[in-house]
Formats: C-alpha cells, structure tokens, sequence
C-alpha cells in the first residue's frame, strides 16, 4: 500500500510538473460537461503552442494535432530530458536534425519546427489524429497520441479562440518572472510574431488610442489594449477571445490581473475563476465591444 502510494505521487507529480493543483480550466463549449484541468504552465506551454499556429495562419486542425503531440510527449512540460537526446516539449532530437539542445527547448521554436513537418504531411487535416502525429514524430508508440484528442480538441478551441469564454485559471502569481506591460507584449510577440502588435498598435498606459483601440486604457502603465481589427464578424471575435485565453493563460506568469473582452471579464484570484458579464459604455452593447482585448497586468 505504501508504494502504491509512491508511485501515485509521483505520478501526480509527472502530469502537474510538481506545481499541486491544476489551477487552470477549459470547458466545452457545447454543453456537454467536457472539461480539461492543467497547470499554470502546461496553459502557458498550449498558448504558445496555438499561438506559433495561428500566427501561421494553419487550421485549428493543426494545433489540435500538436498539442495533442505534446500532451503525449511531455504532458504540455518543457522538460530537460527524455530518450536518448530527446528534449521539451516535443521531444525533438537534436542528433536527428531537429535543432540545438538550445533551440528545442524554446517552446516557441519547438512549436514552430513541428508545425514546418506537419505541413509537408500530405492531407493531414483529414488524416486520423494519431497518423497525423506519427508522421512527424515516428514514435515507437504510434497509436499514443489518440487518447488525447478529447483535451487537445478541448483546448484547441478555446486557444484559438473558437469557443469563447471557456478557459480560465487561478491567476496565481509567479513572482520569479518578469512583469509588466512590456513583458506581455514581448511575449505575445515571441509567440504570434510582431505582427501581433500592428497595425493600429498596442496602447499601453495612457498613450494615444487608435480608432481600432477601446477608450479608457489607462494612465498608470498597467493596461495594455490590444487592437483586434476594425469592423466585427465572427473572426474578429475569434481572434479576440484567441487573446483573451491567451492572456489568461500566461496570467501567472506574466501577473496579469484583468482580462476583458466582448463584455465579459476574468479577474485573477477570483475563488470560481470565471468571465463575468461587466458593464460598458456606448450604444453597441457590452456583447459587441469586440474592437480590442483589456489587459491589465499588477505592475
């Protein structure tokens, strides 16, 4: 009995990466009671990883495919060691051309690396998951990656913003990291690509807000708006609630403590971690202010 007990702990440990609770959510969208629980930094890890797709402008299918990939490969954790050479989150071998030891285990890199080999897999979008992922990995355990299809699917929803409002977290700081407005823009440029920021520009502090821009950013330093794009539809607001999950994913670690989008509003610290309906000004409607993602970071 007691080393079953070991032997569960440690395995709790493996999945959390030794962090305790979850501490982050995504919920389906479609009602059905699905769900998937992860840690502050597996959430960082699955929004870079969305994000380096998006910012290719690849299909939802394809960052459903690599996170699940990840998911299998380190449990969405940037870990140092593996088989043989195999590093991060994707296990990526330097000594089979996949980058320096460096390079691999740059979450960003490795992201981007695995999505140049899934392109070139003819069809992969109508591909099983699993063969998908075997085709760039070639893994000893080729029907692995299936299982995890359900959270990848889960997750690649809201992180790409197809499902809005649906993933949230704790919030706890990480006072380790750097904080800031400039830290969440160096960040999201890592992870989109700069283009993230243009046209119209992050607004941040009490700077000059562009028409793509909401009012109102504040003059302490600690608000950055990101412009969406000017207009509305059903991309704009995807491309939106991408942001909006993506800010509150990286809220730990960045120390964001707002995140509002089309009227709703996640607050860190919050005990259910939920979005929250809040009031705006103007005719339109809270539900349809979806013109720029609110950050608001502690520092």
């Amino acid at each position: 009995m007691v080393l079953l007990a070991v032997a569960g702990y440690l395995v709790v440990q493996y999945v959390t990466g030794g962090a305790g609770a979850p501490g982050c959510k995504v919920v389906s969208a479609d009602g059905d009671g699905a769900t998937y629980e992860f840690t502050p930094e597996q959430a960082v890890n699955a929004a870079t990883i969305a994000a380096v797709g998006t910012g290719r402008n690849l299909p939802e299918r394809a960052v459903t495919i690599a996170l699940a990939t990840a998911l299998q490969e380190s449990t969405l954790r940037n870990i140092d060691h593996g088989d043989r050479d195999s590093l991060g989150l994707f296990q990526q071998r330097p000594s089979q051309g996949w980058g320096t030891e460096q390079e691999v285990m740059d979450p960003t890199y490795s992201a981007g690396i695995f999505y140049d080999h899934l392109v070139k897999v003819d069809g992969y979008t109508e591909l099983p998951l699993t063969v998908a992922a075997q085709r760039v990995q070639r893994s000893g355990f080729p029907d692995a990656y299936a299982k995890h299809e359900p959270d990848a699917t889960l997750l690649a929803a809201a992180l790409t913003g197809h499902s809005a409002a649906t993933l949230t977290c704790d919030g706890r700081p990480d006072d380790t990291r750097v904080t800031g407005t400039d830290a969440v823009r160096t960040a999201l440029a890592r992870d989109f690509g700069r283009d993230v920021l243009q046209p119209a520009g992050a607004v941040v502090g009490g700077g000059d807000p562009t028409p793509a821009a909401s009012p109102g950013a504040g003059s302490d330093g600690r608000t950055l708006t990101l412009p969406v794009a000017e207009g509305g539809g059903r991309a704009v607001t995807q491309r939106g609630w991408q942001l909006a999950h993506w800010a509150v994913a990286n809220a730990s670690a960045l120390r964001i403590e707002r995140v509002q989008y089309a009227g709703r509003e996640w607050t860190a610290g919050n005990t259910d971690s939920q979005w929250r309906a809040v009031e705006t000004d103007g005719a339109a409607g809270a539900e349809r202010n979806t013109g720029s993602v609110r950050v608001v970071t502690a520092q």
